[in-house]
């Protein structure tokens, strides 16, 4: 045992009375950080112990988890303070305090990024836009590897570089829509729904508020409508298991109460839910389906995707939900799956069509967004499922013609998912192109890797600033790659092994408008 162990644990010999609020330094499970924590929920046992349900501040809730009290710093307890009176109508965007018993100081969080000191030299109306409409993820997430950088002088002789066409205007034109901070930040509006940087009106947001008159909108598949109240903020799931694999879930669900604080027995072809192996076994020998239900669209090798209509199939829908909700915070979609398409990616062997994972779309996006939620589950990730999935839906979107790109906000794994790909399709393109017939280097712009693409040209800006690609070099912009950058783009193709082949797609783009839904 440390040192600094023991004195946490010495603290604890007088315990003071601990209530939902406090707040204190509690040891994180399999390490010796003792973070600053929030104390969610208290449950008795029978032999007069109690565990808590602690938040750890400024982490993610996926690391949410009930402790016992060996791992409370109690000497450093910290009491809630008085609950706020204000009526929950009056609270700024309809949101609570983190507690009932806590009130947090109100702060301000600037979401625009900083300019950097080669960017603060151009002009205002010459500046590019920040990262993208609605985003909030100019600052890079924690554990991701630094941007490498790009000089424009120092590089030019050892580096490749590409001029940009005389295209400024449409950098330019960008700018004068996104380039300053607005006073109130808002996003493009969607049809009865709020805008992408608002919460939800508190007489929609609040699931508490049964009196209020305002019908509720349709929630969308996109992580941009939530309420976070004391309940959803804890695990209500111990385990689910489905096929081969036990899987520990990361947030709520709203399974039925009856089956939750145990483990959920999962059908891994049709993805009902039972509450013992027993049902599982008595469903399993009824159960017909070895695979999604829906089109196979796609087949290469020993992995095929489907295309299932939430219509259609509503049930499987509304489970695949369920299951989602357990991986993805601040997904709303559990229910309403009509006007959604859900492709589902499966790996196939003799036993039958096992989930990997699936991202689903709306079948009418004003946006032309291409996914609403997308997940890999945890036994497949970090294995490239996750980056094919996503060059699937741009995959669609080359067979519809059109650019897309995700519902904002992201959530961090998803924002480090479309980040690399960003990155490594972009790059791919540039690194592939071949000199004009005088030898002269490759010009390309902004709108022509958007359409070889499909990624929406604020995606393409986005991640050229990320990369430090893109600079401002004698009236016009240049992009620069360094050797670093290439060297690091070619260690990144070669863990990619999986990739998407057009010609094993089979799938005709569909036009709902002019159809049911």
């Amino acid at each position: 045992m440390t040192e600094d162990t023991a004195d946490h644990e010495n603290s604890n010999e007088s315990t003071p009375q601990v209530t939902e609020g406090c707040r204190m330094p509690v040891r994180m499970r399999n390490s010796n950080d003792w973070p600053l924590a929030e104390i969610l929920s208290i449950k008795e046992l029978p032999d007069n112990q109690c565990l808590y349900y602690v938040h750890f501040i400024d982490y993610n809730k996926r690391l949410d988890e009930w402790v016992t009290v060996e791992r409370l710093d109690l000497k450093k307890l910290q009491l809630p303070r008085k609950e706020n009176k204000t009526p929950l109508k009056d609270v700024k965007n309809g949101s609570r305090p983190c507690s009932p018993d806590l009130l947090a100081p109100a702060s301000v969080v600037d979401v625009w990024p900083q300019k950097s000191p080669a960017e603060a030299k151009v002009p205002v109306k010459e500046a590019l836009p920040p990262a993208s409409t609605a985003e909030t993820w100019a600052e890079k997430s924690p554990g991701e590897p630094a941007a490498p950088s790009a000089a424009v002088k120092d590089t030019k002789e050892n580096s490749e570089v590409w001029s940009k066409k005389a295209r400024t205007s449409e950098v330019s034109k960008a700018v004068k829509e996104n380039g300053a901070p607005p006073k109130k930040a808002a996003g493009r509006k969607r049809k009865c729904l709020p805008t992408e940087n608002e919460a939800l009106p508190s007489a929609v947001a609040t699931q508490d508020s049964q009196d209020s008159s305002t019908p509720c909108p349709r929630s969308t598949g996109s992580m941009v409508a939530h309420h976070d109240d004391i309940v959803t903020r804890m695990k209500n799931i111990e385990m689910i298991e489905l096929g081969r694999n036990r899987i520990r879930p990361w947030y709520f669900s709203p399974y039925p109460q009856e089956l939750v604080n145990s483990c959920i027995y999962l059908c891994e072809f049709c993805l009902k839910y039972t509450k013992s192996r027993t049902c599982l076994k008595r469903h399993l020998a009824k159960c017909t389906l070895k695979h999604p239900p829906g089109n196979e669209i796609y087949r290469k090798g020993n992995y095929s995707f489907f295309e299932i209509d939430g219509r259609k199939n509503k049930m499987y829908a509304q489970n695949l939900c369920l299951l989602a909700k357990c991986f993805l915070d601040h997904k709303t979609l559990y229910y309403d799956t009509d006007p959604f398409l859900f492709y589902v990616m499966t790996e196939v062997d003799s036993r039958g069509y096992h989930l990997v994972g699936y991202f689903s779309k709306e079948k009418e996006s004003t946006e032309d967004y291409n996914v609403a939620c997308i997940l890999t589950l945890p036994p497949y990730q970090r294995k490239g499922f996750g980056k094919l999935l996503i060059e699937f839906s741009y995959e669609l979107s080359k067979f519809e013609g059109k650019t897309g790109s995700p519902e904002k906000p992201l959530s961090d794994l998803g924002l480090l998912s479309y980040r690399s790909y960003w990155s490594e399709t972009i790059l791919e393109i540039m690194i592939n192109m071949a000199p004009n017939e005088a030898g002269e280097k490759p010009q390309i712009t902004i709108h022509e890797m958007s359409e070889l693409t499909s990624i929406k040209k604020e995606d393409v800006i986005s991640t050229l600033q990320y990369l430090n690609l893109i600079n401002y070099y004698k009236g016009q912009y240049i992009i620069t790659l360094t050797r670093e950058v290439i060297e690091a783009y070619e260690r990144a193709a070669l863990k990619r092994p999986l990739r998407i082949d057009p010609k094993c797609l089979h799938w005709t783009p569909k036009d709902w408008s002019k159809r049911g839904k």
